[in-house]
C-alpha cells in the first residue's frame, strides 16, 4: 500500500516533468521550422565575387565627349582606388563609424534602434551598417519586416567573412543610391557635379554621402537649404571622428552646392544617339545595352553638332517669321487665304555630314526638336530629291559616250503613256507642235500626257553637257533619261549608293522618286571620293565594361566607277557652285562640288556638296507632303544653300582648303563653251574654258562658229 501511496503522490511532479520536456521539444522544433524557414528564403552569397551590378551603357563622340547614357539604372562600376579618401571617410562617418571594427553587425546601434522603435511604437530607427545595406541592397528587398532583418544579419556575417572591410566598401559604393536616377558614386559624381568621382572635393563628398539617407529629401536641385544642413551634419561627423579638421569642416561649409545638373546629363545630339541605339540594341539586345555597361566610341563630332544645329535652327526660324508675315500680309489686303494657319507650321530641316574616306557620320540633325517629333528626317524621311538627282543621269551619259563638252538639246518636248509606257511625242520640239501633237489625246482615259518644263519655262536650245548640269535644265535631264533609257540611270544611282527603289520612267532624272538624305549623301560622297563607296557608319568601336574590345569598325571599300569617270563629274558639279544654281556657296572660298534640289511645288529643297574630304546634305520642307510653296523664289539655292553654306563655313573654318585630286586618265583642254570643240584664238575670252575629260574622250575638231557674225 505505501509503495502504491508513492507512486500516486510523484505523479503530478513526472507529469510535470514530461510537460516540460515536451514543452522544450516543441520549442527546438518550432525553433528549427522557423530557422528553416528562415535560411529556405536566404540567398547564396557565393556569386557575390562575381556580382556585376546593372550598369550604364555611355556612348561618346569621337573625341571622347559624353553624348549619351542608356540604362535601367544610371550605374558606372568604379574601383576604390579611384573613389576619393574624402568620400569614403564621410560614408563611414554618416552610415557606419565602427566598420572597420564590427564583424557585420553593430550591437549597440540595434539597441539603440530598438529604444527608438519602442519610444515611436513603430519601426522609425535603422541601425544597419555598411555590411547590412549591402546585403539589404543586393539580396533583399527594403521593407521592414523581422524575417528579413535576420536574413539580413545573417547575409552581413557571411560577407564580412567572404570579404575584406575594403571591398565590401568598395561594393557598397558601386551599389548604393544617391537619387537622381544615379546609382554608385561614379555615377553620382556625374549627376551632381558632371565630373570624374576621382575630382570631388571634400564638401562635394560630404554632399554625396549626404544624399544616401533620404536622396529625395536632401537633393540640392530640390531643396538646397535642406542639402546645405545635411551636408554641415556630414562635416561635423568627419570632424567629430577625426578624419578632417575644424578649419577644414568650416571651408567646406561655405563652398556652394551645385544648382542645376551639369550639361553632361541631357541627351546630346538626340537625333543622333537614337540611330545609335537602335544599332546597338539590335546588335546586343535589350539586356545588354541598358545593363551592360559598354563603352559607345562613335564617329560623331559633337562640337560640330552643336554648331551645326544652332545655325540650322536660327535660319529655319527665320524662314517661318517670312511665312508667318507673308500669310499676314495677305490677310490684311483683305483676301481669304485658306492656306494661311497651315503655313504657319513650323518649317523642318534635316543635315548630315559624311567623312567621305570612310563613311564616318561626323554631324547629323534629324529635325528641330527632339522632343517635339522623333522622326529621323535625316534617316527615316523619304522624300523626292528633285534637280539633286541629276547627276546619277550625268554620270550615266559620261559612262555611255558623252562628255562635258558634248552639246544636248534644251528644246520642248511631251510625252505620251499609252498603257505600257512612256513615249516621246516624235517631232515635237517647238510648243506649237506640241500643241497640235497633244490637242487629241486631251481628256482622254487611255492615254496620259506629260509635257515637262524647266524652271524658268525657258528653253536654251543647244548647250554643252556641263552647261545643262550648271544652270540645272531639266528638259536635258529628261531627254538623257529618254536616251539613255531609265534602267541603266537606276543602275548608275544603284552602285553610288542609293537603296529605295526608283521608278524607271522619264521624270526620274528630275528627282520624283522619294530616296532619304543618308542615301543621296552617302552617293554625292561616293563621286567626291574618286568612285569609292563606302557604306556610312556611326559606331567606330564597343567595349565591355572591362575594356575587352567586342567591335571595331573597318570601312569597307566598293569600286562604284572609275576615278577618271568620277573626277569629270565632280568637275562638273563644281561649275554648279561656281557658276551655276549653288552660286551662294562660293563665299567658302574653297573647291565645292555639288547640286541644288526643288521637288514638285516646292515641297522639298535640297543642296548637297562635297569637298575633297566630307560631303554635308541639307534638306528643308514640311512633314506634312500636301503642303506647297507657291513663291518661285523659294529653290533649294535660295533657302537651303544659305544655311548650308553658313553651317559648312563654321565647321570648315580651321580646315585648309584643298583641290580635289585629279586621277590618271583624265586630261584637261581648252574648249569653246558654245561649241564644245577645241578653243581657236579668235573664240572670245568669256567662252574659253579648261575642260577635264576622261582621257581620249577630248574634241578633235575645232570650233567652227563665226563669233563675230553669231553662227
Amino acid at each position: 500500500m505505501r509503495k502504491l501511496f508513492t507512486a500516486v503522490r510523484r505523479s503530478p511532479a513526472r507529469r510535470a516533468v514530461y510537460t516540460a520536456a515536451l514543452a522544450l521539444v516543441l520549442c527546438i522544433a518550432g525553433f528549427g521550422a522557423f530557422l528553416r524557414y528562415v535560411l529556405s528564403g536566404l540567398p547564396s552569397t557565393n556569386g557575390l565575387e562575381e556580382y556585376t551590378p546593372s550598369l550604364t551603357t555611355r556612348v561618346y563622340d569621337a573625341n571622347g565627349k559624353s553624348i549619351a547614357d542608356f540604362s535601367i539604372q544610371r550605374r558606372a562600376l568604379i574601383p576604390l582606388s579611384r573613389i576619393p579618401v574624402d568620400l569614403q571617410n564621410a560614408v563611414i562617418a554618416t552610415e557606419d563609424n565602427d566598420f572597420f571594427g564590427h564583424y557585420g553587425i553593430s550591437p549597440k546601434g540595434m539597441l539603440r534602434s530598438l529604444f527608438n522603435d519602442l519610444l515611436h511604437r513603430r519601426a522609425a530607427q535603422g541601425a544597419s551598417t555598411v555590411t547590412q545595406q549591402l546585403a539589404r541592397q543586393i539580396f533583399l528587398t527594403p521593407e521592414k519586416k523581422v524575417i528579413r532583418k535576420i536574413r539580413e544579419i545573417i547575409i552581413a556575417f557571411q560577407i564580412e567573412r567572404r570579404f575584406s572591410k575594403e571591398e565590401i566598401l568598395q561594393m557598397y559604393l558601386n551599389q548604393i543610391y544617391f537619387g537622381e536616377s544615379a546609382h554608385g558614386a561614379g555615377e553620382a559624381a556625374r549627376v551632381y557635379f558632371g565630373k570624374d568621382v576621382s575630382q570631388l572635393t571634400l564638401p562635394e563628398s560630404a554632399l554625396l554621402a549626404g544624399l544616401i539617407q533620404l536622396p529625395g529629401k536632401y537633393s540640392p536641385f530640390r531643396n538646397a537649404p535642406l542639402a546645405k544642413w545635411r551636408r554641415s551634419i556630414v562635416l561635423l561627423r568627419m570632424q567629430e571622428e577625426g578624419y578632417i579638421s575644424k578649419a577644414e569642416r568650416e571651408a567646406a561649409n561655405n563652398e556652394p552646392l551645385p544648382a542645376v545638373k551639369p550639361l553632361y546629363a541631357a541627351t546630346q545630339a538626340p537625333y543622333f544617339a537614337e540611330y545609335v541605339r537602335q544599332y546597338l540594341e539590335g546588335k546586343y539586345g535589350v539586356n545588354m545595352l541598358y545593363q551592360g555597361g559598354l563603352k559607345v566610341h562613335t564617329t560623331l563630332d559633337l562640337d560640330a553638332q552643336r554648331a551645326a544645329e544652332r545655325i540650322m535652327e536660327k535660319n529655319l526660324q527665320a524662314i517661318d517669321a517670312d511665312v508667318a508675315k507673308e500669310a499676314d500680309k495677305t490677310a490684311g489686303n483683305g483676301e481669304f487665304d485658306a492656306d494661311a494657319s497651315t503655313r504657319a507650321l513650323r518649317m523642318q530641316g534635316a543635315f548630315l555630314m559624311l567623312d567621305i574616306k570612310t563613311g564616318a557620320i561626323k554631324v547629323l540633325i534629324g529635325g528641330r526638336d527632339y522632343k517635339e517629333t522623333q522622326f529621323n528626317r535625316a534617316i527615316q524621311a523619304n522624300r523626292q530629291p528633285g534637280s539633286t538627282f541629276k547627276p546619277f543621269v550625268w554620270m550615266t551619259a559620261l559612262q555611255n559616250g558623252y562628255t562635258p563638252a558634248t552639246l544636248v538639246d534644251d528644246v520642248p518636248m511631251a510625252y505620251y503613256y499609252d498603257g505600257r509606257d512612256w513615249r516621246l511625242f516624235e517631232g515635237a520640239t517647238d510648243q506649237y507642235s506640241i500643241r497640235l501633237a497633244t490637242q487629241p489625246f486631251v481628256g482622254s482615259k487611255d492615254f496620259k500626257i506629260w509635257v515637262p518644263n524647266n524652271f524658268d519655262y525657258k528653253t536654251l536650245g543647244k548647250i554643252t553637257l556641263r552647261r545643262g548640269l550648271e544652270l540645272s535644265r531639266n528638259l536635258v535631264s529628261v531627254s538623257l533619261v529618254d536616251k539613255l533609257g531609265p534602267t541603266l540611270v537606276v543602275e548608275t544611282a544603284r552602285r553610288a549608293g542609293i537603296r529605295k527603289k526608283l521608278d524607271p520612267v522619264p521624270s526620274l532624272g528630275l528627282g520624283t522618286s522619294a530616296v532619304p538624305l543618308i542615301e543621296m549623301v552617302n552617293a554625292f560622297a561616293t563621286f567626291a571620293n574618286g568612285g569609292i563607296r563606302v557604306e556610312p557608319f556611326a559606331v567606330s568601336r564597343v567595349e565591355d565594361q572591362q575594356g575587352r574590345v567586342l567591335e571595331e569598325h573597318v570601312p569597307g571599300e566598293t569600286e562604284a566607277f572609275a576615278p577618271n569617270y568620277s573626277f569629270v563629274l565632280t568637275n562638273m558639279m563644281r561649275g554648279v557652285v561656281e557658276r551655276g544654281t549653288g552660286a551662294r556657296a562660293r563665299s567658302l572660298n574653297r573647291p565645292i562640288a555639288g547640286k541644288t534640289g526643288t521637288s514638285q511645288d516646292h515641297r522639298d529643297m535640297w543642296f548637297i556638296g562635297s569637298t575633297p574630304d566630307v560631303t554635308a546634305g541639307a534638306w528643308m520642307g514640311y512633314d506634312d507632303v500636301s503642303i506647297t510653296i507657291e513663291s518661285r523664289d523659294w529653290t533649294g539655292g535660295s533657302t537651303v544653300v544659305p544655311w548650308w553654306t553658313e553651317i559648312m563655313g563654321e565647321l570648315l573654318r580651321d580646315q585648309p582648303a584643298r583641290q580635289f585630286p585629279v586621277p590618271e586618265g583624265v586630261s584637261f583642254v581648252l574648249i569653246d563653251s558654245v561649241s564644245g570643240k577645241l578653243a581657236l584664238p579668235t573664240c572670245p575670252a568669256k567662252n574659253k574654258f579648261l575642260e577635264a575629260f576622261v582621257k581620249g574622250t577630248e574634241p578633235k575638231t575645232f570650233c567652227d562658229i563665226d563669233h563675230d557674225r553669231g553662227q
